[in-house]
């Protein structure tokens, strides 16, 4: 099975080598220092789960270089999804599926409004994972899990054969029914994540000691169940306390990848996350008081530092 991964930051390039190490044709369309590292050195992998240094690499920052595949890992930055999602054409051949792995609920849309519904899948990836230093991606904690499934809701016959190679490579592989949900609740957690600690510049561990901040995580959560629910996406009824839950069981010192930007000076995807959650929410007449406050307060940072 040929497989493209579009955008070899921390989750494309993990779960990218991952599926190499199991024996996929994988190749990585990256660019930069990154890209010039992966093709000189190799893509090497610091993990818990167990290190990995995947050497040769087929790696450019042409998909036209790569041509068509079976499937694409769609993993790039959301402020880039119209400008990947043309790149990527190349890599489209009559059966070929691009399973979405990006962050938030926007960038499908733009997906399938460039390449077309009947080629695009639903998914949503749970890591955390960046790139350490050109070249090498870092995973923190335990957890590295992908979810896809057809965003129609029809049988999933066509990702079947990625399912089974995903089953034997080293993370959790899971083959959804109703992926729009498993979107949307992963977003219920990943908006607050995101949003609460580049808002208080900390980790999850000092926010959820704290019972002032875990509340404001909480009632962040509740905002974006609210939404869905007034989307007509059947999230589960106990997902803020499924979530209260969950992040007990994270490492203390794991951070959004929205906080490492932000630390990096880099651009956040403020819009798409919290951002988007005010906007659907106010379309929809659904109050969303902590993200609007989120959104307002790191503005100033959407593009990199204010000057």
């Amino acid at each position: 099975m040929r497989i493209a991964v579009m955008g070899a930051g921390g989750v494309g390039g993990y779960f990218g080598a991952r599926l190499a190490a199991a024996g996929a044709d994988v190749a990585f369309v990256a660019r930069g220092r990154h890209l010039a590292a992966m093709v000189n050195e190799g893509l090497r992998v610091e993990s818990a789960c167990g290190d990995l240094h995947l050497k040769p690499v087929q790696a450019s920052d042409d998909a036209a270089d790569i041509g068509p595949v079976d499937v694409v890992l769609f993993a790039v930055k959301l402020w880039s999804t119209e400008e990947a999602a043309l790149a990527c054409r190349p890599l489209v051949g009559p059966g070929t599926v691009v399973i979405g792995l990006q962050n938030g609920v926007t960038g499908l849309d733009t997906l399938t409004g460039v390449l077309g519904p009947e080629v695009v899948a639903g998914g949503s990836a749970h890591i955390a994972a960046t790139i350490a230093a050109p070249g090498v991606i870092r995973h923190t904690g335990t957890m590295a899990r992908i979810t896809y499934g057809e965003l129609d809701g029809r049988a999933p016959d066509r990702l079947l054969p990625f399912h089974e190679l995903a089953q034997r490579a080293e993370f959790d592989a899971v083959l959804a029914d109703d992926v729009r949900r498993v979107i949307w609740e992963k977003f219920a957690f990943l908006a607050p994540l995101s949003g609460i600690t580049a808002l208080c510049r900390l980790p999850i561990g000092p926010i959820r000691a704290v019972p002032e901040t875990r509340a404001l995580f909480l009632d962040a959560v509740a905002e974006v169940a609210a939404v869905a629910r007034a989307r007509g996406v059947a999230v589960a009824p106990d997902l803020p306390q499924r979530i209260d839950t969950l992040i007990d069981g994270l490492v203390p010192e794991m951070k959004s990848s929205m906080l490492q930007d932000l630390e990096r000076g880099g651009r956040i995807e403020l819009p798409w996350l919290s951002g988007a959650v005010v906007e659907q929410g106010l379309a929809l007449g659904v109050p969303t008081p902590v993200h609007r406050t989120i959104a307002a307060a790191l503005a100033p940072w959407r593009n990199g530092p204010p000057h």
